[in-house]
């Protein structure tokens, strides 16, 4: 299984990378977790522009969901279309949600280019991947992720606050991509976002193999957070996530 980091930058897109973007490959086939402000652009440095085979949404924050928009229109009007119609697992309420940004409603509606299939939590089959979901602590409808294949996996943990259903998604894995949003300091929210200390707490009572903090938001210094990550007790490799990172799992 091979990962690339497309986006990284939390909140909105930064000046060294969009916002939240993930590819997966195994066995030919891609899928990607989250489609951020300003990845889809980026994601063309990876892959063809129609060579998505899957995408899963977390949640329908603007910095993980907004370039549907952008791709509605690569699929709809290309040189080729019609393409074949992509899956979107993603909140129940995306459909909706994604054609009031597209905002064209003289237009074909979104579902010309996806097939929107409602997120639950628990387990299923996307290619050759075993996906599985869980609600995670965040404003609104979000989800973390479990992807298996071939003996490995790898865990996202989208937006959340700490969460002990994030553990359970990353139990055991190879490579857990959590974010880390806020910097230490008094009064943080609770249920929104993880300090680079929380992140590794979570990857150390988890037992993954790999910590890299994602979810960066560009108003904070992240060598901070990173120095932050060293007091939450995970042993093993940690790093900050960077646009175009690959890892090669397996």
């Amino acid at each position: 299984m091979k990962v690339t980091i497309v986006g990284c930058s939390g909140s909105y897109p930064g000046p060294d990378s969009p916002a939240s973007c993930y590819l997966l490959e195994a066995d030919g086939f891609r899928m990607v977790l989250d489609l951020g402000s300003g990845s889809l652009g980026a994601l063309q440095r990876h892959i063809g522009l129609y060579d998505v085979d899957a995408i899963c949404l977390s949640h329908l924050h603007a910095d993980h969901c907004l370039d549907i928009c952008g791709y509605h229109v690569a699929r709809t009007y290309g040189p080729a279309a019609p393409y074949p119609l992509v899956p979107v697992y993603a909140p129940a309420d995306a459909p909706r949600r994604l054609a009031g940004a597209y905002g064209m409603p003289e237009e074909p509606a979104l579902e010309t280019a996806f097939e929107f299939v409602p997120l639950r939590p628990g387990s299923f089959e996307i290619g050759p991947f075993t996906l599985t979901a869980g609600l995670v602590n965040h404003p609104v409808e979000a989800y973390g992720f479990r992807v298996a294949n071939g003996g490995r996996s790898v865990a996202y943990s989208g937006d959340t606050g700490e969460s002990q259903e994030l553990v359970k998604l990353a139990t055991g894995t190879d490579l857990l991509l959590c974010e880390a949003s806020f910097v230490e300091g008094p009064d943080l929210p609770p249920d929104l976002h993880l300090t680079g200390r929380q992140a590794a707490e979570h990857a150390a009572k988890a037992g993954v193999g790999r910590l890299v903090l994602t979810h960066l938001v560009p108003w904070n210094d992240s060598a901070t957070v990173l120095e932050e990550a060293s007091a939450g007790g995970f042993a093993g490799p940690v790093e900050l996530a960077r646009s175009g990172a690959v890892y090669e799992l397996g």
